[in-house]
């Protein structure tokens, strides 16, 4: 999986002065006005995910929708009740739905689902605890990495600076260029922008309920 990138983009007007105004010298009565150029730099960092979050979800068939709900109800407290055991993960309920399913020369059969979402940092337990819940009859919908709100805010207090100085080079090199000894900053303009946020690994749908095997922990890297 790709990792979570950053772009901070600094767009500004650079108010170029002549070269005595830099060395404190009063310029003259009705001197025209300086030029203004406008300067843009960027900076970019890369950084690892550290969020882990996945969706596990309980399906039931069933001619009546109270049989149906009551097992999707029982299994998903049932893994509510060991995730609480669990302080390294967060939970919460994601979804739930009661749908008839109808097809021709049968009765009408109920099909009920609930969703939970598990989110950690600590991705070794995360994974463990899918395995856990797959063998108790849960079925895993997806996963997906992130960045925290935490590591994304000093990672842009970082880049913005990166972006400043990087600024601040060119200004002055713009006024360089153009025969100026000086310059002062104008409007300013800082953008953030994420580089690319990574997409949830999705996993195919199964009716299976139950394993003849142990479930495995699914692979995971946060990249």
């Amino acid at each position: 999986m790709n990792r979570n990138s950053l772009l901070v983009t600094l767009l500004a007007g650079a108010t170029l002065l002549a070269a005595t105004a830099a060395h404190g010298q009063v310029p003259p009565p009705r001197e025209p006005q300086p030029p203004i150029v406008t300067v843009s730099a960027s900076a970019t960092a890369t950084l690892p995910n550290d969020r882990m979050t996945a969706w596990m979800r309980a399906d039931s068939d069933n001619a009546s929708a109270k049989v149906a709900a009551a097992d999707v109800n029982a299994r998903i407290a049932a893994a509510m009740k060991r995730l609480q055991g669990v302080p390294a993960i967060t939970t919460a309920s994601a979804g739930y739905s009661t749908n008839p399913i109808t097809e021709k020369d049968r009765p009408t059969r109920w099909h009920v689902t609930q969703t939970i979402k598990l989110e950690s940092a600590d991705f070794s337990t995360l994974a463990t605890e899918i395995g856990a819940l797959q063998e108790s009859g849960l079925l895993f919908s997806s996963m997906a990495f992130s960045l925290s709100e935490d590591a994304r805010r000093r990672a842009e207090d970082s880049v913005t600076q990166d972006a400043i100085r990087a600024w601040q080079q060119r200004a002055q090199n713009a006024a360089t260029g153009f025969g100026y000894g000086a310059w002062r900053v104008g409007e300013v303009s800082v953008q953030t922008s994420d580089g690319g946020r990574p997409f949830p690994m999705m996993v195919a749908r199964s009716d299976m309920k139950v394993m003849a095997a142990p479930m495995p922990a699914p692979a995971v890297d946060a990249g």
